[in-house]
């Protein structure tokens, strides 16, 4: 039997330690990298994080499509009318929806036109002109009123449709729900065209307590309030007049909803998930998830307990102004 080479076993060893430490060395470079150049996984992420609250809300009952009668919006055509004609309004609206890209980019369309009156279109019944507003938050309207036989409507891409309420404690980012309840985002789209929101606060604050976790799901066995879970404020503006808002989309409330008291301009945003409140209130907008922290640093400012018909409910000492703010597109 041959003699065994000790030198050989030593050199196999050495070759293995090397190969080994460079292995390592190549991980620890991707591990760099890849938090060098996170942002643009972050930004992924962060996406997911804006489009649940509203995504949410939209799949409780079906994919929403709904217009605003006796309005005609006016912008570039991206689809003529003439060369296209469909059965009902809401056909349009998702003929426009399908031009959004599902990648959160902008929208090739964001607004739509329908002829659904048959005697007041005459030839031009059925035509659906889908368009490109140059200002998704200030559309070109060209008429409105009785005797406009157009239906129109918006379209929001993902992570466009975007607006602001500044306070004092922070900014509340809201992403507005066109398709869902097109009446409301029209009238926040009017506050936005002012200079000003005098009036706009917010005077009521009650927390979770703790009857609601900080995922705002209902403890089992507790009560339902108070407290009551939800901000409450107002949004309309001392020296213009107020036209009620019909009633539109009215899912379960969750936490993050933002809905009108009645048919406005009085809203509530909600802190928890609300399945005990039946499908009662339009439902026009969802908080940003990330800034929901903003709304529980409010619900914690002093209150005063004030009876409204036989409830008690907390009124903040001191209402908190709000200040409506552009904000096009989520970075």
């Amino acid at each position: 039997m041959g003699r065994r080479q000790p030198d050989s076993d030593f050199g196999r060893f050495v070759l293995l330690m090397l190969l080994l430490t460079g292995a390592i060395s190549c991980c620890m470079v991707y591990l760099f990298l890849s938090s060098v150049f996170r942002p643009t996984v972050a930004s992924s992420v962060e996406q997911g994080l804006v489009e649940k609250g509203a995504e949410d809300l939209r799949s409780e009952q079906g994919e929403c499509c709904n217009g605003i009668e006796h309005l005609e919006l006016w912008g570039d055509a991206v689809k003529w009318g003439s060369e296209f004609r469909v059965n009902s309004s809401q056909v349009c609206c998702m003929a426009c929806k399908k031009m959004c890209g599902g990648d959160g980019g902008p929208c090739l369309c964001n607004s739509w036109v329908f002829c659904g009156d048959r005697v007041a279109c005459g030839p031009r019944f059925g035509e659906c002109w889908l368009k490109r507003q140059k200002d998704a938050l200030n559309p070109d309207r060209r008429d409105s009123g009785d005797r406009v036989m157009w239906t129109s409507g918006f379209v929001f891409g993902k992570r466009e449709g975007i607006i602001s309420l500044e306070t004092e404690h922070g900014t509340l980012r809201i992403k507005l729900l066109p398709e869902c309840a097109p009446h409301s985002v029209a009238y926040i789209l009017e506050l936005l065209a002012l200079s000003h929101c005098a009036g706009c606060q917010i005077h009521r604050a009650e927390s979770r307590g703790s009857f609601w976790n900080s995922e705002g799901n209902h403890i089992k066995d507790a009560p339902f309030g108070p407290p009551f879970a939800l901000i409450q404020g107002t949004l309309g503006a001392r020296g213009t007049i107020f036209q009620e808002i019909p009633k539109e989309f009215c899912p379960t409330i969750k936490r993050g909803s933002i809905a009108w008291v009645g048919s406005g301009p009085e809203f509530f945003i909600s802190l928890a998930n609300h399945k005990e409140w039946t499908k009662k209130y339009t439902v026009f907008g969802s908080v940003i998830f990330q800034d929901m922290e903003i709304l529980d640093k409010i619900a914690q400012l002093p209150t005063k307990q004030e009876l409204w018909g036989n409830l008690n409910v907390s009124v903040l000492e001191k209402p908190v102004p709000l200040r409506l703010q552009r904000k096009t597109k989520l970075l």
